[in-house]
């Protein structure tokens, strides 16, 4: 049974497709005993989306239950969820998984699960650019009737950036000691309303050497972006090595660091 086609009826906008319930008849159903424990999101690293393609995030999760309580997805269906605001609702419900979390008794009254909270970038998707900040974690947990909801909040925090791409080239190749030599490079990003990726202006890139038999990259400078991501500066020959671009990242977007262009001196 699919989540996000289910909430759709809880919330009145979006469908956790095992979870659509209408507002009113879940208001008055009894509430499955279950009290999460510990969530955990992508191993407590931030999440990372690209332009497009669904970006599926392992989570694990525990609860308490009732003794007795049947766990199985046919009585039990549960998942975390991630909200904006005060605590979780019924109305902003809107990041979750495509499909319930898989659970396993650990004790009569305990379970461990696995599960995904499922992004979908792109014009028709659910993520959006305004989305690359820090979100609070809850979870929730339905009777697999559909008759009852259980929704608590407060169970911990995760970001979600944007996944970005940078590239290096470095020219003349050969050149000459004492020479100049210009390296250019662009850094982009995600861009979630259009599922596409677009330079990323303004942000501070290191241009970072190597020299050849060396184990270890040293800055050299540090050079920012301009216009649709792009990077050039200039450095004087002297030895042969490698250059390449490296991105720190930002609250809101995924460092990342280019393949490095190697340079012979003559």
């Amino acid at each position: 049974m699919r989540i996000r086609a289910t909430v759709a009826a809880v919330t009145g906008a979006l469908a956790l497709s095992a979870f659509a319930v209408p507002t009113a008849q879940a208001a008055a159903a009894a509430a499955p005993d279950v009290t999460f424990t510990k969530v955990t999101v992508n191993n407590g690293k931030p999440i990372v989306a690209r332009a497009a393609g669904t970006t599926s995030v392992p989570v694990t999760y525990t609860f308490n239950h009732a003794a007795g309580l049947d766990i199985g997805s046919d009585n039990l269906l549960t998942g975390p969820a991630l909200y904006v605001g005060a605590s979780l609702t019924v109305d902003n419900v809107r990041l979750i998984g495509d499909e319930p979390g898989t659970c396993t008794a650990t004790s009569s009254t305990t379970a461990s699960c696995k599960g995904f909270i499922d992004l979908h970038p792109g014009s028709e998707g659910t993520l959006r650019n305004t989305d690359a900040r820090t979100w609070k974690v809850g979870a929730i947990a339905i009777t697999g009737d559909e008759d009852g909801v259980k929704i608590q909040s407060g169970l911990g925090t995760t970001q979600i950036k944007f996944h970005s791409k940078l590239n290096t080239d470095a020219t003349p190749e050969p050149v000459r000691k004492g020479a100049t030599i210009t390296v250019k490079g662009t850094l982009t990003r995600a861009n979630w309303n259009t599922g596409k990726y677009g330079g990323y202006v303004g942000a501070p890139v290191a241009l970072q050497f190597k020299k050849t038999g060396a184990t270890t990259f040293t800055t050299v400078k540090t050079v920012k972006t301009g216009a649709a991501g792009a990077l050039k500066t200039t450095v004087k020959a002297s030895v042969d090595g490698t250059y390449r671009f490296a991105f720190a990242g930002s609250t809101t977007t995924a460092p990342i660091t280019a393949i490095g262009d190697v340079i012979d001196v003559k």
